[in-house]
């Protein structure tokens, strides 16, 4: 890891290495280093996918079709644990949430300053390379779920079901508007604590990188060792911070449909 050569202090350096690059402002603002980068591990993802798929056998398996069958093997039980019934959408959704997340949380293993050099050489000022630390991106995936968790639960309780569901949860049917304050709550609970979680651990695992890096600045040999050793170890430790967090947003996304699949009791 190696210092930026477009910031020449501290506070320079962190605020250059959170900017995004970007175009337009405020809202309607597009940060387009995160929409390149998680595309471009999406066209990856897909490439790799469709690579393996066409070379599959089933007496010489190895490589990439080993580890590729572990992690639908790992997914397939987890989906087996936490939800009920059969939904043939569920499991290639899961397995593309734990690569997706998996591979953009993995980017901020790379030294914090070399896409951010490569990209000034090609003349960009800011390049933000890990898409989960742009707040936009976990709250994204978030939503999409969440889309996906409301149409589960009219299609699967039926309109009326679903509106008896806040009328009654948790509380019964006599303490309705307290129920319908409640249950909203709960369900938007739901993708402001998935996206959060993962936006959160991420940022924070960026922050660590930085302020390791922030070592180097004065330029004394110790520090530089100790820099080295430091920022050696925490990403040792930040590659399970990083597959966890991959697990952790396929499998609450597995809880949070399964509990959409569960009808109501209607006694």
């Amino acid at each position: 890891m190696t210092q930026s050569g477009t910031a020449g202090d501290a506070v320079g350096y962190i605020q250059h290495h959170l900017h995004n690059w970007q175009v337009g402002e405020g809202f309607l603002s597009l940060n387009l280093d995160t929409l390149a980068v998680s595309w471009l591990l999406a066209g990856l993802l897909v490439i790799v996918s469709w690579s393996v798929g066409r070379g599959l056998s089933l007496e010489r398996p190895r490589g990439m079709q080993n580890l590729l069958e572990s992690v639908v093997e790992f997914v397939d039980r987890q989906i087996k644990d936490v939800f009920p019934g059969h939904n043939p959408l569920i499991g290639p959704l899961a397995i593309t949430i734990f690569l997706w997340v998996f591979l953009m949380n993995a980017m901020d293993l790379l030294p914090l300053d070399l896409l951010p050099m490569l990209a000034a050489a090609a003349g960009l000022p800011y390049l933000k390379a890990v898409p989960t630390t742009d707040l936009a991106t976990p709250f994204a995936l978030a939503v999409s779920v969440f889309a996906l968790v409301m149409y589960y639960n009219v299609r699967i309780k039926g309109l009326a079901g679903f509106a008896r569901m806040f009328l009654t949860h948790p509380f019964g049917k006599w303490l309705a508007p307290v129920n319908v304050v409640m249950t909203m709550v709960e369900e938007l609970a739901k993708p402001l604590s998935l996206g959060l979680r993962l936006f959160g651990n991420m940022f924070a695992g960026e922050l660590i990188f930085m302020l390791i890096a922030l070592l180097a600045l004065g330029g004394f040999g110790l520090l530089w060792v100790l820099q080295v050793v430091l920022s050696s170890g925490w990403a040792i430790f930040h590659i399970l911070i990083v597959t966890l967090q991959a697990f952790i947003f396929m499998l609450l996304t597995v809880v949070y449909l399964g509990l959409a699949h569960i009808e109501l009791d209607r006694h």
